[in-house]
């Protein structure tokens, strides 16, 4: 059965042609190259490309004429093992997609499997539940590991210990749920590896206790910092029209000021029963959707999520309490054997819209094609249309605005 992503030899020859098109055009440009310009090189190992990312920067001094990304360091085959792995087994290397979001990735999987097998809607609450709240803590993480590099990469030390010194707290949580610290494989089709450890909602209250006044502290020390508002503001502006063009989604689309977040469009899980707002940039430094706007959607989005978690944990004490007859595996299917057809399932991750495309022959567990729709790869795409005229310096600020991840690049 062909697909829309394998649809023969023509739709090759028409991406090689155009490839070629495109690498033509660039040698073309290099050979114009101005007296004064030059090519320089930006990574694969650079400190402020965040990962294995080649950058090729065609300067006029200090100046970035253009910009060419070079991926493909930290190719996994993600893809490839999927169409030779059951669907259960799949869900370990989803961790490896977006690692510092690993539960995110493992609840947008799973919730395209149970799509596929007609489980939407039939999963208990408390499994719901604490899939949110592990996703929400998970967010948290990972937007302070993206505000803690940034503000490194622009020369402010300390939010940089203070954001890894609170993640701390989130990875001893995760590690007593399941063992692990980043890579979890906790989130199971029709459920969970195990259920909430006795206590843990305590723990977890008394965090968000500790937390809230460190989020303003963060907030005196970078966010309304002079220093900082100078190197963020006014700098990658990226209009919102341009980002929807791209594909750009997350923290880096609605900085650009649009409402899109997908815990309130598609309503999955619990989220419709939350209350919680759509963090959008403003342009209250600078002009909307600059590097300052995008990295204040992160913060404010740290602020959301801690509401969200408190209301998780409410009704997982009260309303969803744990009961011994409560089994977390009680719907995993011994053999996950959906019916043939193309389903496409996807799910706000930190970074933004993380979709798997699956198709499945009806026939077999293991999925015929398994494609990844990755934020990271979508978001980087836009760098060079914003970067074109900036300085160096400045470049690094819209790379670290940006917070991709290459494993989710490359997959």
């Amino acid at each position: 059965m062909k697909t829309p992503l394998t649809s023969g030899p023509q739709k090759v020859e028409l991406e090689y042609a155009d490839l070629l098109q495109r690498s033509s055009a660039y040698r073309t440009r290099l050979q114009d190259l101005q007296s004064e310009e030059m090519v320089l090189n930006m990574g694969p190992q650079h400190p402020s490309t965040h990962g294995v990312l080649r950058l090729e920067l065609v300067t006029d001094g200090e100046l970035v004429m253009d910009v060419v990304p070079h991926i493909g360091y930290l190719h996994r085959c993600f893809e490839k093992h999927a169409e030779s792995l059951p669907f259960p087994q799949i869900i370990p290397y989803t961790d490896r997609l977006d690692y510092m979001a690993s539960m995110n990735n493992n609840l947008a999987f799973v919730m395209t499997v149970e799509k596929m097998l007609g489980m939407k809607g039939k999963i208990p609450k408390r499994i719901e539940y604490i899939r949110v709240l592990v996703a929400e803590l998970n967010r948290i993480a990972s937007h302070l590991v993206a505000i803690g590099t940034f503000g490194l990469d622009i020369g402010a030390v300390t939010p940089f210990l203070w954001c890894f010194r609170d993640r701390e707290h989130i990875l001893k949580l995760m590690e007593w749920i399941c063992g692990a610290r980043m890579l979890y494989n906790y989130i199971w089709v029709g459920g969970l590896f195990y259920d909430l450890p006795m206590g843990f909602e305590a723990q977890c209250e008394a965090f968000v206790k500790y937390f809230k006044p460190k989020v303003a502290e963060l907030n005196r020390l970078l966010t309304e910092n002079s220093i900082f508002v100078q190197r963020t503001a006014n700098i990658g502006v990226l209009p919102r029209d341009l980002a929807i063009s791209y594909g750009c989604s997350g923290p880096v689309l609605r900085g650009s000021g649009l409402k899109m977040d997908l815990r309130r469009v598609d309503g999955y899980g619990v989220y419709p029963e939350i209350d919680f707002e759509v963090c959008i940039g403003k342009g209250e430094m600078g002009a909307l959707g600059d590097c300052w706007d995008r990295y204040k959607v992160r913060v404010d989005e740290i602020e959301q999520s801690l509401k969200i978690i408190s209301q998780c944990l409410e009704k997982l004490t009260k309303e969803h309490k744990r009961t011994a007859e409560f089994d977390p595996r009680g719907l995993c299917p011994p053999k996950v054997r959906p019916k043939a057809g193309e389903y496409y399932g996807r799910a706000e991750n930190p970074k933004g819209e993380l979709g798997f495309f699956i198709v499945a022959d009806g026939r077999s567990d293991i999925p015929q094609r398994c494609k990844v729709r990755g934020p990271s790869f979508s978001n980087l795409q836009v760098v060079p249309a914003i970067s074109r005229g900036v300085l160096i310096a400045d470049l690094i600020a819209i790379l670290g605005s940006m917070d991709f991840v290459l494993g989710e690049v490359d997959r």
